[in-house]
């Protein structure tokens, strides 16, 4: 291990690394000497119901690529079994070794209706919604937490939208973000005796494969999309989010964050990163400038 590798020897498993900000943390993680299991549903076989390009295989390869070991593994995290199974590779690959979870399950891409009322909306698209983002969630931590445990040691990151309980627009949405930070903090609280660190991390305005979609364009223009959403000026690549959550990894003193819910912008004014084009966005502080909530 030396300064440019800190991570090396260390075992991960980024559930939800498929695109946005788990294929970034993912390769942060590669990058500082992690081999990484890379989960999803979406492979070069078989594509998911979002029917998006990105694959796990895909992933799994830009972390080998940045200098840690990829590997991809096909797991529908609402699956017990498939999670259990998941867990039970990763224990006889890694002779146990479990040094990093991170839950980046999502999957609620088209089952949030903004500016509609809840019980307006469909129930079945709110339930479905926390089926995927939090029940997924549970089920990961269940079957990977033992490994951990059994050592005396590890790191679990809740990522999310936001760091307060705060109202974030709709209803199902707000329960499924929120319940992320409280998993984290519940977590920490009973985990503390084990030595292991649960905490939540959230991005600023995400600038995902998904969003640059959604506007027209690319991250090579994407200034562009700020005619259409003023905001997206202090957007963020998911590589920032990344590299908050390699820095986390690598910090010998994470421990004392155990149960915080902490923000990319706060931990690269922390950890001195930036993003991958040089910038350090600051959502907190364009926010406050704005009078949007912060977080």
């Amino acid at each position: 291990m030396n300064a440019n590798t800190p991570l090396q020897g260390k075992v991960a498993v980024v559930a939800g690394s498929t695109r946005g900000a788990g294929r970034a943390i993912a390769v942060a993680l590669g990058a500082a000497g992690a081999t990484v299991y890379c989960t999803g549903r979406s492979t070069r076989r078989q594509a998911s119901d979002l029917q998006r390009s990105e694959t796990i295989e895909d992933t799994a390869d830009m972390v080998t690529e940045r200098g840690g070991i990829g590997i991809a593994v096909q797991c529908d995290h609402t699956s017990e079994a498939q999670v259990k199974a998941l867990f039970q590779q990763v224990r006889e690959e890694q002779d146990g070794r479990l040094d990093i979870l991170v839950n980046d399950i999502w999957g609620g891409e088209g089952l949030t209706h903004w500016n509609v009322p809840f019980w307006k909306q469909p129930l079945s698209d709110g339930l479905l919604m926390q089926q995927r983002a939090v029940s997924t969630h549970m089920i990961t931590s269940h079957y990977g937490v033992p490994l951990m445990a059994e050592r005396g040691q590890g790191l679990i990151i809740e990522v999310t939208d936001g760091a307060s309980y705060r109202y974030r627009g709709n209803l199902y949405y707000s329960l499924a973000k929120i319940s992320n930070i409280h998993l984290a903090e519940a977590m920490a609280a009973e985990l503390s005796s084990y030595n292991i660190t649960a905490l939540s991390v959230t991005p600023g305005f995400l600038r995902s494969e998904q969003m640059l979609d959604h506007f027209g364009v690319t991250e090579e223009n994407w200034q562009d999309a700020v005619q259409q959403e003023p905001h997206f000026i202090a957007s963020e690549t998911p590589y920032f989010v990344g590299q908050a959550v390699a820095a986390l990894a690598a910090d010998p003193n994470v421990a004392d964050k155990s149960g915080k819910a902490l923000t990319s912008w706060d931990l690269s004014d922390e950890y001195g990163f930036s993003d991958i084009d040089g910038c350090r966005p600051h959502w907190g502080r364009y926010a406050r400038k704005q009078g949007i909530p912060v977080a």
